[in-house]
């Protein structure tokens, strides 16, 4: 049962994101006056597009993926105009019989609504900056913005910096944290002495 609930995922996440993208968009040009029956690219265009025979793209839409190599998935991502966002999806597809992250989805699935229905959309958006809030046992709550930098040299690096508003109150204990850290540092490590 997993692998028929597998390919309808793959189909329908395939036509969902083929739907969002128009021939503008990709930069193919439409002939006639009269409007599409399909929102979106037609299965030629993507295979078009990705550098894929239409027969190929067809039987990787009905979620036969038997085969498919990196080099057709990122042809793919970039004639549906995706990104780094489906991180989740990304693993489910590659890993379908992971029972772990099978968990992890149907738990999240049955706690939020917001969640099921982001899944089901195929929504899925690139967060690179943000904010995020924290609770620490010392200081108590802070807010700091965040910004996702990816390394050029290796793109599967990302590093995560963190910064207070200068001013704030998660500022104050941020830096509060600093010093009592330093402080325990220094009690915790051997002192040189002169000889």
């Amino acid at each position: 049962m997993p692998f028929l609930d597998t390919r309808q995922e793959i189909r329908q996440f395939l036509t969902s994101r083929r739907a969002r993208v128009t021939p503008e968009q990709a930069g193919l040009r439409t002939y006639g006056n009269g409007p599409r029956r399909f929102p979106g690219l037609r299965r030629e265009e993507v295979a078009l597009l990705a550098g894929v025979s239409i027969a190929y793209y067809t039987k990787l839409e009905r979620g036969d993926t038997s085969g498919v190599s990196e080099t057709v998935l990122e042809a793919l991502a970039r004639a549906l105009r995706l990104d780094e966002a489906a991180v989740l999806r990304g693993e489910a597809g590659r890993n379908p019989y992971d029972r772990d992250l099978s968990d992890l989805v149907g738990e999240l699935s049955t706690r939020s609504e917001e969640f099921r229905t982001r899944w089901a959309r195929h929504d899925v958006r690139y967060h690179d900056t943000g904010k995020k809030r924290f609770h620490h046992p010392v200081v108590g709550d802070l807010e700091v913005a965040f910004e996702v930098m990816t390394f050029v040299a290796d793109p599967h690096l990302t590093m995560f910096a963190f910064t207070a508003e200068p001013g704030s109150k998660s500022e104050e204990a941020l830096r509060l944290l600093a010093s009592w850290t330093a402080t325990l540092h220094e009690t915790d490590s051997p002192t040189l002495t002169d000889r």
